[in-house]
């Protein structure tokens, strides 16, 4: 039977709305009820909506785990909230080929209900990201990203989770300015991320119950943040009233042996003791999705207690020798299917990737070495092998790359244009800067100063040096020693050009001509040219050599 309101009634109900009653916000949470929270998380998801080639992690895994915690959760009478620490952009080329698209839908389907902005948010033109922004069906946050004077984003949320009012803010790391191109954000303000907190935690004590940080900023060990901005402890230990900070960026778990020390031999499916801070809890899951963090709250008469917390693996795998002396992958943890309506949704964006890169382009005879933590360390074979495309394209003497623009290795065997998009997954073009052998060898110091560790770290390639405390020496070019009054041709991507990572601004140098090149398919071209490689051809050999 359909009942229709009186007149009476929808006036009475006018009333309310009118004053406010209605929808009056919750006063707080009751005194003497106990709330249960259950927050999860993730960060730096960098394309991986898809499961890898050995059925690790992928978001219809991580759906079944969610909706998994959900449905206990509610049989409990809690409530879930599902965070993001940044970093949705740049990694799978399946991905970065349709901008993100199939992992905000993904994110979406998931219930994420807040995300932090993070850094590779901008390697893309701002259109790019105002799509995004368009298809999120939840905030991204960030308080401290400003244009023309005015946040960018919504500094934070408030979210009612069955009366206890829980405020996440979101924050940046101020390093985004020489992470992202420069042409990028130009206009845009990146403030230091600690005095925004400062500024808004204590509106934010006056609007929730909770208070929750969401964060792109970094894990670091006690604090030691080395050249790298401050990041989550540094930032809790000078701003109280924060209960919680769910991170990202620095890429690892944030599970800690002792107090202040990191335990760097995590092992998934082991205990993980978050690190604190100042009365802060701080949580980082890994990268890639191949961890959904959850950490189980109670909230009573004011005392926000963390009841358990746990690195949910999804499908992390661990290889295991048999007595025959055969490898095999074996889960860490029991199997997690992957949820039917997940698949549905991906597996047309991971067929539409898959077609456009399963295209070979070569082959190498030994593994071509690009994995991070080597590459922004020492000289590299792949490093070579990158300046010398771009010096065989453009005529120049010698090339600089940023290691933080070689983003993966390439191993034995066939190459695809899937392999190398991976190696350069942001669209970068190759420029050329005409200097004298004064401003060059000034521009060699500067690549030398570059920390070790850093994505500023150089990988050279035409050129043999010394360096010495960050000082140059013995500089030869083409088996020729420097000439100061000489001019050379360097090639270096437009990244670097503009000053990304640190460098020297070269673009506005008389000499600049940005080519247009697409890196990505500067690389592919070199690589099709000279099939099959010979790994050793591009060994650094003693070209550069540090003391």
């Amino acid at each position: 039977m359909h009942l229709r309101s009186s007149p009476v009634v929808l006036s009475f109900s006018l009333i309310l709305v009118l004053s406010g009653c209605a929808f009056a916000p919750p006063q707080g949470a009751e005194r003497d009820k106990t709330y249960r929270l259950t927050v999860l998380h993730t960060n730096d998801h960098h394309g991986h909506f898809w499961q890898n080639s050995d059925g690790e992690y992928g978001m219809a895994a991580r759906k079944t785990v969610i909706d998994g915690v959900r449905k206990e959760v509610a049989a409990q009478g809690g409530q879930v909230l599902l965070l993001d620490g940044g970093d949705v952009n740049t990694g799978v080329p399946e991905s970065d080929l349709q901008d993100a698209v199939p992992d905000f839908k993904g994110m979406n389907l998931l219930g994420y209900q807040a995300m932090a902005v993070g850094n590779h948010e901008f390697d893309k033109p701002l259109a790019v990201l105002k799509m995004q922004r368009d298809l999120a069906q939840f905030p991204m946050l960030s308080a401290n990203i400003y244009d023309n004077g005015q946040r960018m984003f919504e500094a934070y949320k408030v979210f009612n989770l069955g009366g206890l009012r829980v405020g996440v803010m979101g924050l940046t790391t101020e390093d985004t300015r020489k992470l992202a191109l420069p042409d990028n954000v130009a206009h845009l303000d990146f403030r230091n991320p600690i005095t925004e907190a400062a500024k808004v935690v204590p509106e934010l004590r006056a609007k929730a119950d909770v208070v929750i940080a969401a964060t792109h900023m970094g894990h670091y060990e006690n604090g030691q943040h080395g050249n790298q901005a401050a990041g989550d402890v540094e930032m809790a230990r000078a701003v109280p009233g924060i209960d919680l900070v769910v991170g990202g960026h620095t890429q690892n778990p944030a599970c800690m042996k002792a107090e202040n020390v990191l335990d760097r031999a995590y092992v998934p499916g082991a205990a993980c003791q978050p690190d604190r801070q100042n009365g802060a809890w701080i949580v980082q899951a890994h990268e890639w999705g191949k961890y959904v963090g959850r950490a189980d709250f109670e909230y009573h008469n004011g005392e926000f207690k963390l009841v358990s917390y746990a690195l949910i693996p999804i499908n992390l795998k661990k290889p295991v020798k048999s007595a025959d002396g055969k490898t095999t992958l074996v889960p860490y943890t029991n199997p997690i299917p992957e949820h039917p309506d997940m698949l549905a949704l991906l597996a047309p964006y991971q067929k539409f990737g898959q077609d456009k890169l399963a295209i070979q382009i070569g082959t190498t005879d030994a593994r071509l070495e690009g994995d991070r933590s080597v590459v922004r360390s020492q000289p590299t074979n792949l490093g070579v092998l990158i300046g010398r495309a771009m010096m065989a394209k453009t005529g120049a003497d010698l090339a600089i790359v940023n290691a933080g623009g070689v983003r993966d290795a390439m191993g034995a065997g066939v190459i695809t244009y899937k392999d190398v998009l991976k190696v350069h997954p942001f669209g970068n073009t190759v420029c050329t800067v005409d200097l004298t052998g004064q401003e060059l060898l000034d521009y060699l110091n500067a690549a030398a100063r570059m920390a070790p560790g850093s994505g500023a770290f150089p990988q050279f390639a035409g050129v043999a040096l010394h360096i010495n405390a960050g000082v140059v020496s013995q500089v030869r070019i083409a088996d020729q020693a420097l000439l100061p009054g000489k001019t050379y041709r360097l090639a270096i991507n437009n990244f670097q050009a503009s000053g990304g990572d640190g460098y020297p601004k070269l673009s506005s140098h008389p000499g600049f001509v940005n080519t247009g090149f697409v890196d990505a398919d500067v690389l592919r071209a070199f690589i099709s040219k000279n099939s099959p490689l010979k790994a050793a051809d591009f060994a650094p050999g003693s070209a550069v050599v540090r003391r």
